[in-house]
């Protein structure tokens, strides 16, 4: 796709992301793959939800190095080591959701099983521990989780999504922030969700066709 479609695909996520309540005032930063090289990020302090096509930088991925004169968001070091680590990832997004950032100021885990949206989007989900955000620290916390989830809670911060489109990493943020809702609301109600056993998740992935299957870095299927 050309750049410019990058853009506008960029703008109407962000859009999409405060319609939809999963982003809020100037919170998150969403970025896209451009070339082999070089991704889009929103700017520092752009709201998501009305981002001109000047408040989306060209950053390189092989330098610490960004285009023009709008600085990028802070956590620009973050996105360039997703897209560095993971070469199949074309889309990254990191908010705040309510629901989803709930549950990152807990230890409670989020499960893959429950419905068939959650099984593909949710497949892994990790979890890292708090780092100010656009610290070095936080880079690491983030390196370690990058090649085992598609989906990482970062602990009283927030949630990061990555994947191979900007489509699929909308639609795991907004599954994220349903299954945390269906989470919240299930237990105040006093509700017990088993889920699904193990092998049928694994059934669904490989054979549902719902979705092409992932590949892992490790050559593995969904951890559960």
């Amino acid at each position: 796709m050309p750049v410019t479609g990058i853009r506008d695909e960029l703008r109407a996520l962000g859009r999409y992301m405060m319609d939809n309540q999963l982003v809020w005032g100037s919170s998150g930063n969403i970025s896209a793959r451009i070339g082999q090289d070089s991704f889009l990020l929103s700017a520092s302090g752009a709201w998501l939800a009305d981002l001109a096509p000047e408040d989306l930088v060209e950053c390189s991925i092989s330098a610490n190095r960004a285009t023009g004169d709008r600085k990028p968001s802070k956590e620009f070091p973050l996105h360039r080591e997703i897209y560095a680590m993971r070469p199949e990832i074309n889309a990254v997004i990191h908010s705040s959701p309510f629901y989803s950032t709930l549950i990152a100021c807990t230890k409670e885990p989020v499960f893959n099983n429950w419905f068939v949206e959650s099984m593909y989007y949710l497949e892994r989900v990790g979890r890292v521990g708090y780092s100010h955000p656009g610290s070095d620290e936080l880079v690491e916390r983030i390196k370690q989780g990058i090649m085992g989830a598609n989906v990482l809670i970062m602990e009283n911060h927030g949630v990061l999504v990555y994947d191979t489109s900007i489509k699929e990493a909308r639609m795991a943020l907004h599954t994220l922030e349903v299954m945390c809702q269906m989470m919240i609301v299930s237990r105040s109600a006093g509700l017990e969700i088993p889920g699904l056993p193990d092998g049928i998740v694994q059934d669904f992935l490989a054979n549902s066709g719902y979705r092409p299957r992932r590949r892992w870095p490790d050559d593995r299927g969904c951890s559960g």
